[in-house]
């Protein structure tokens, strides 16, 4: 009851669910960037017919070191030895209640005595300890409390009283809540010498144990002391959105960019900007520090490229209506480039535009930085701080929208040379003071040809997609101060804005 609403909610269609090897391959990638273990929830992962090959592909993965799965344990009795077989590590039942009455109550369907008798069968197969997740809500289940850890007297359980929590569509108010302290003065009532274990640096509960007893319990604080500071965990949706915080609402389709062709290090950076901007605390709660960071750019610095922009936009204003009633606008660009035709690279004798012979040139190591500016106004800056923006993730989905353009700037520009970059960084950070997201980006290549226009495509495709993503709420949004900053490596050397 607490986790789905009494009508239902409406189902995901099969083809937009994430594929066996999809789930492989999302797996084998954040292995590769350190994560250790992996757990298959849901919904309830039990009912995936593919959950024992999932299980099987996923302990062939070189440095994962655990495979765990929370189910609502009606099908352990069916599928457990099969489960196990495949590799299976740890095993986490969702249980509120030791009353069959009761329990048919929250769960909405019989199956107590089923869920027990799984129980029983992994402690016979020795998974040692077998964790038992209940959320305790007052008026409903605390009067159980007692009769779950009086479980783990002959059991090797891991009882965790999990804190209850508001999600969309289940009623919360805080009357329901039973906090952790008052958890363990009730424990400490019936058991005096009850005490806390040790924990782990990144553990979410807070583990206890009573005497003697064969079992533990453990309390997951979720609501009275958040563990979000030290939370190393991130959450893939089963249609495959990433989730960096279980109250976020802003999720990234990491299944959309499998699907569209993005390489690895594309998938790598749009889950690295979502994870720099996990909070220190609950999605929905105040946050706790300033998020807002600007590592490479001095107060003087920013005071003074916003002084900069600031002239640039009231020129722009004041010149305006002079450039618009101009009808020889046109005219006069066009005649100057044709008195200019015996400098410019991209033109032949006779002024067309042709593309430059770089066959000749040695190849060296090219880099290139840009920037861009996006002056958004206090309400968006607000928005896309607390990533609460309807379309989603604003600052990730412009990271990987840079990325992709740096990469496809020859399909865009038509004299560009089709440069294989070896590395291209799209930055996002948020002057806060001045409402403006700052883009930088930075591209390189082995070549014979430099890479600034793979640089500045990035940072304005990137500025585009902000100005996508945030039109919806105002269309006073201002790109400005697309420039190069940096560039190497060609025959002219070394160019750096003052």
């Amino acid at each position: 009851q607490y986790c789905m609403p009494a009508e239902g909610v409406q189902l995901t269609a099969q083809p937009n669910l994430l594929k066996t090897d999809e789930v492989i391959r999302l797996a084998e990638l954040f292995v590769k960037e350190g994560v250790t273990k992996i757990r298959l929830t849901g919904g309830e992962p039990t009912i995936r017919k593919d959950l024992v090959d999932i299980i099987a592909s996923l302990k062939q993965i070189d440095g994962l070191e655990s495979v765990a799965i929370t189910t609502n344990g009606l099908m352990l009795t069916r599928q457990l030895v099969a489960l196990q077989r495949a590799g299976l590590d740890v095993l986490n039942v969702s249980l509120d209640t030791l009353r069959p009455a009761r329990y048919e109550q929250v769960t909405r369907r019989k199956g107590f005595e089923r869920v027990m008798a799984g129980i029983d069968l992994a402690l016979q197969l020795d998974y040692n300890p077998v964790k038992v997740n209940c959320v305790l809500m007052r008026g409903f289940n605390d009067d159980e409390i007692c009769d779950f850890v009086q479980l783990t007297e002959d059991r090797n359980l891991d009882v965790r009283f999990i804190e209850y929590m508001p999600f969309t569509g289940n009623k919360w108010n805080d009357e329901k809540m039973v906090s952790y302290k008052e958890m363990v003065q009730t424990l400490k009532a019936r058991w005096p010498e009850f005490h806390p274990l040790s924990n782990g640096p990144n553990d979410t509960s807070k583990a206890y144990k009573v005497p003697n007893f064969k079992g533990q319990v453990g309390f997951i604080t979720s609501m009275s002391e958040h563990f979000c500071g030290s939370c190393n965990r991130l959450r893939i949706t089963a249609d495959g959105n990433l989730k960096v915080c279980l109250f976020g609402n802003a999720e990234v389709s990491l299944r959309d960019a499998m699907r569209s062709g993005c390489s690895e290090d594309d998938l790598l950076a749009l889950i690295g900007g979502a994870v720099r901007r996990k909070k220190k605390q609950h999605a929905d709660q105040k946050p706790a520090c300033s998020f807002h960071q600007m590592p490479e750019w001095k107060n003087e610095q920013i005071a003074r490229i916003s002084n900069i922009q600031h002239a640039w936009e009231q020129s722009l204003l004041l010149h305006l209506p002079n450039i618009m009633n101009n009808n020889f606008r046109r005219l006069e660009l066009r005649g100057f480039c044709s008195q200019t035709d015996k400098t410019l690279t991209h033109t032949d004798e006779k002024g067309r535009a042709t593309m430059v012979d770089v066959g000749n040139k040695d190849v060296t190591t090219r880099i290139a930085i840009a920037q861009a500016e996006v002056r958004v106004g206090a309400h968006i800056m607000s928005l896309i701080e607390q990533n609460t923006m309807k379309k989603g993730d604003v600052l990730t989905t412009a990271q990987l929208a840079g990325i992709t353009a740096a990469k496809r700037t020859s399909e865009l520009i038509p004299l560009c040379h089709n440069i294989s970059l070896s590395h291209v960084n799209v930055d996002l950070k948020l002057d806060k003071e001045n409402h403006t997201v700052v883009i930088t980006s930075t591209a390189r290549c082995e070549g014979r040809t430099g890479v600034e226009m793979e640089a500045l495509t990035a940072v304005a495709v990137s500025a585009l997609t902000v100005y996508d993503m945030c039109k919806a709420v105002s269309h006073d949004i201002v790109i400005s101060e697309v420039r190069l900053l940096f560039k190497t490596g060609g025959v002219r050397g070394e160019f750096r804005r003052q």
